[in-house]
């Protein structure tokens, strides 16, 4: 329990600079793209947020499902449209995935979005490792690149939707997609085994 609350005291923590991101940035300078990435990215860490609070989310998880395939297909659609969208897509699709593939029987989840109260596997476990391990990689590389401080060579080595030297946040989005990336693989590992 004091894991679930520390995890979700860090999550809510980053809600944080994805609103100072959206509400500072110029976004008629950097584009819309950019504003789509920042808006998942605080989507994703809210999703975070509600699963592995002990409490729940007051969104009920067929809630989530929905938003999570939309954001999931919004990401994909970009991505086929080589806008650079492939992370937030598959970050998405890993989401949505958890909250289909948990059990959703039982007096102790209910209908609500609450991992930490799961006592069971998710359906198809490989494919949770295999998502952990995309996630633990790409946290990797993040966190790596933000503690250079190297905002040009993030964006050489992991392509984002308005990266470059020229795109202030940068540096924040290291770090979320950072921590991101090694909750997720926590999540997707411990749900696995």
């Amino acid at each position: 329990m004091v894991v679930d609350w520390a995890l979700t005291a860090v999550f809510a923590a980053l809600v944080l600079p994805c609103v100072v991101r959206l509400v500072r940035l110029d976004y008629a300078r950097l584009g819309h793209g950019v504003r789509h990435g920042d808006l998942a990215e605080l989507l994703l860490v809210v999703a975070m947020v509600a699963m592995f609070s002990p409490v729940g989310g007051p969104i009920p998880a067929a809630g989530w499902q929905a938003v999570l395939a939309l954001t999931t297909g919004w990401f994909a659609v970009a991505w086929w449209r080589r806008r650079g969208c492939a992370h937030h897509a598959l970050s998405a699709a890993a989401m949505l995935y958890m909250v289909t593939a948990m059990p959703h029987g039982g007096t102790a989840h209910g209908p609500w979005l609450t991992m930490s109260t799961m006592d069971a596997r998710l359906a198809l476990p490989l494919l949770a490792v295999a998502a952990a391990g995309y996630f633990v990689i790409d946290a990797a590389r993040a966190g790596a690149l933000a503690l250079r401080g190297s905002a040009a060579g993030w964006s050489r080595a992991v392509p984002m939707v308005g990266s470059g030297p020229a795109n202030p946040g940068q540096a924040s989005r290291a770090v979320c997609r950072a921590v991101m990336g090694a909750g997720m693989g926590y999540m997707m590992l411990a749900a696995a085994l």
